[in-house]
């Protein structure tokens, strides 16, 4: 059945890559250095001093065992260069440390192939070419693409880890697995911590507790799952342990001292919060509004530090905290009160804590977006109402990224490359997308046709027209922009897929 399937993934596949190969020359951010420096910590220094090296900036800041993943790179990355495994040697960019680098990001990136052909070859019958299209729609996400193979970072390979986590949910004899597949990728990166409370509702009624009620616990399960977890993080974390190193990674991988928003706005609550405050400092000696003189200029508008507001409130880690706890809280109960708990319905909370974390959480990046995208997209097709719901997200949440490669020569790529991608599979999925057997939501499929219609002008003035009136003046109001019209669209995605999550 498969074969009668076209284009396959690994067609896509190996078409995707020769594209990505053509961008090796492309625009690199600072994560390439990060990763470079990490390489070379990694592979110069003993294992005890991977986290208090901090000679460059760019300190170690990823659970063990992504720095374990950066050691095995480094055995190779010493045959091809070995100055760029230099500590003492940053902003190294030889021609052969680039290749080396961008293509390590396609090779492992083959993580997200196969987990992705995992979960065309779970689905069945009608819903095999669907499956089909949602995969080759995230393999070629324009997240992935400006993310990963322009920007730099390794998020296709961990996103395959995700799905193929994901995938082995759906069978009750690999529920095992998933967890410990899910605990495995928290030890690499932990911002997939977000997702982790939808994973221990669902295991511990899926698998530790009886269907037949809570309160019958199905003990050999309970240690299976208990000793594998804690087998993986003793793996993880254990030889720093036993150096009392535990409190010196917390440290490095949560720096609660940074500021309520990222470089630019992620387009959030919190960005429309922020916008908010902007228009009021504007409108304030007309409302009689008192304005806070010395957050005129913070440094939040915009860039990484302390938050401070002008007109309203200040926002607290707490309150963040508190909020995206609610808000995960909300779809976990409807997935516990499931006496068996479908597949479906975990895969739409876990979408729903990605929901939350991304629109309430402290210091949230714009990359963090893919946390949305690439867990809705296993759902998008089930019916009309849920592609309802993904559309405003696959345009904001790609938008949104734009700022990320600011250089001339990537704007032609991000932009068309962005544009048709949404064309091509939003025109595929609106074919592909059954009939919802409940009434879908007239406003909300207004709303979201108004809202892709308006983004194109957004891209046209954010991209080209502002610095062409303005020059270098107002440089951040394209930001906002972008910002806070994704904001808009990521909130009102979030709305719509609640209620379709708990009308289904």
């Amino acid at each position: 059945m498969t074969a009668e399937i076209y284009p396959s993934l690994a067609q896509c596949a190996i078409v995707a890559a020769a594209l990505k190969v053509l961008l090796f020359p492309a625009y690199k951010s600072t994560d390439f250095e990060v990763h470079r420096n990490w390489l070379a910590i990694t592979n110069s220094l003993p294992l005890w001093e991977w986290y208090y090296e901090k000679s460059s900036e760019w300190t170690l800041d990823y659970p063990p065992f992504f720095a374990y993943f950066e050691w095995v790179m480094s055995q190779v990355a010493k045959l091809v260069d070995p100055a760029m495994l230099k500590v003492y040697n940053p902003e190294y960019d030889s021609w052969q440390t680039v290749y080396f680098q961008r293509s390590t990001v396609i090779i492992t990136e083959l993580l997200l192939v196969y987990a992705l052909q995992m979960f065309v070859d779970s689905s069945h019958g009608a819903s095999k070419r669907a499956a089909q299209a949602a995969a080759i729609s995230i393999l070629l996400s324009p997240g992935l693409f400006i993310i990963d193979h322009i920007h730099f970072q390794y998020n296709g390979a961990m996103y395959g880890i995700l799905i193929a986590s994901l995938v082995l949910a759906r069978k009750r004899d690999t529920l095992l697995w998933s967890g410990l597949l899910f605990a495995a990728l928290l030890c690499m990166k932990h911002i997939y911590l977000y997702l982790a409370p939808a994973y221990f509702v669902f295991l511990l009624r899926a698998y530790c507790l009886s269907p037949k009620s809570i309160f019958r616990i199905q003990f050999v399960n309970c240690v299976k799952l208990g000793a594998g977890i804690a087998a993986i993080f003793g793996a993880a974390f254990g030889p720093f342990a036993l150096k009392g190193q535990i409190p010196q990674i917390i440290s490095r991988l949560f720096p609660f001292s940074r500021g309520l928003c990222h470089a630019y706005w992620a387009p959030n609550v919190w960005a429309m919060y922020s916008f908010v405050d902007r228009v009021l400092i504007i409108l304030a000696p007309r409302l009689g509004l008192s304005v806070k003189e010395d957050a005129l200029h913070s440094v939040t508008r915009g860039l990484v530090g302390d938050t401070s507001f002008a007109v309203l409130p200040d926002i607290t880690p707490r309150m963040c905290f508190a909020l995206t706890l609610f808000f995960q809280t909300v779809p976990l109960l409807k997935l516990f009160a499931q006496s068996t708990p479908t597949w479906d319905n975990f895969i739409g909370a876990v979408t729903l804590c990605g929901y939350a974390s991304f629109l309430f959480g402290w210091h949230v990046h714009e990359k963090a977006i893919l946390l949305v995208i690439i867990p809705f997209s296993l759902i998008a097709l089930k019916d009309r109402r849920y592609l309802g719901a993904f559309r405003p997200l696959a345009v904001a949440g790609h938008v949104s990224l734009f700022p990320l490669l600011f250089t001339p020569a990537e704007f032609p790529l991000k932009t068309v490359y962005t544009v048709f991608w949404l064309i091509l599979f939003l025109v595929a999925f609106d074919r592909l997308a059954p009939a919802s057997s409940r009434a879908r939501f007239f406003l909300f499929d207004r709303f979201s046709t108004l809202y892709i219609t308006v983004s194109i002008p957004l891209i046209v003035y954010c991209s080209l027209v502002h610095a062409a009136v303005f020059g270098k003046r107002y440089e951040f109001l394209p930001l906002m922009f972008t910002s806070s019209y994704s904001a808009i669209g990521v909130f009102g995605s979030w709305v719509g897929f609640m209620v379709v999550y708990f009308t289904s």
